[in-house]
């Protein structure tokens, strides 16, 4: 039988998350992996719903951002913790250059989805927040990957990933990119298809099924 997060343990875990008890949440998440709980369970069902639901609470101005930066850090620190469980293995053959584009400082979700891919044998470069366009070609032009991930997570910086991806259309014509962030939820998907090589990739879920596919 696989281990899954029991509710009461995420609800536990959201009230720590919440309260800022980072000590706690180590707590909880290493009696949830010693139960024998899969790291890509851990990413989608803990931290990424946790981090969900606390955006949403600041959307609706029932905590204050303070609160949403200190669940944020909290998160990082665990991610710290099993990444090394992650990192393990074989060398990669493949790799993925991942990049929250210029102005957007939410780089959560790109670590993450560079973890999954570490998780699946791919070689995971994160850029980290706000990647200038120079930066991001020059390293790719450095790195040579598989494949491109951007992330967006306000929707007001559209245009600066669209410009990203023009420049990517010309230098890189066949380069597979995927693109997602909390951004999409308020649109912008219909901009996405004058480019052919890019694909919207809505779900943690998602990407695992479209890496497995490329391989």
């Amino acid at each position: 039988m696989i281990a899954t997060i029991r509710p009461a343990v995420y609800q536990q875990y959201l009230a720590a998350l919440l309260a800022g008890e980072r000590a706690e949440c180590v707590a909880i998440m290493q009696n949830i992996c010693s139960e024998g709980v899969g790291l890509k369970d851990l990413y989608v069902n803990l931290f990424q719903r946790a981090l969900y639901e606390v955006g949403d609470l600041w959307e609706h101005h029932r905590i204050s951002v303070a609160v949403e930066h200190l669940a944020t850090a909290i998160t990082e620190c665990l991610l710290a913790q099993v990444q090394p469980r992650i990192f393990c293995g074989p060398p990669r053959k493949r790799s993925i250059i991942i990049a929250c584009v210029a102005d957007e400082y939410h780089q959560l979700g790109g670590r993450m989805v560079a973890d999954l891919c570490e998780l699946h044998g791919w070689r995971g470069h994160f850029l980290g927040a706000n990647t200038s366009l120079p930066d991001l070609l020059h390293m790719i032009a450095e790195r040579r990957p598989n494949m491109v991930g951007l992330s967006l997570s306000i929707f007001f910086n559209l245009p600066v990933l669209l410009n990203a991806l023009d420049a990517l259309k010309v230098e890189y014509p066949g380069m597979p990119i995927v693109v997602g962030g909390q951004a999409f939820r308020w649109g912008g998907l219909e901009a996405l298809r004058n480019y052919p090589n890019v694909s919207h990739i809505s779900s943690l879920d998602e990407l695992e099924k479209g890496i497995l596919a490329y391989e």
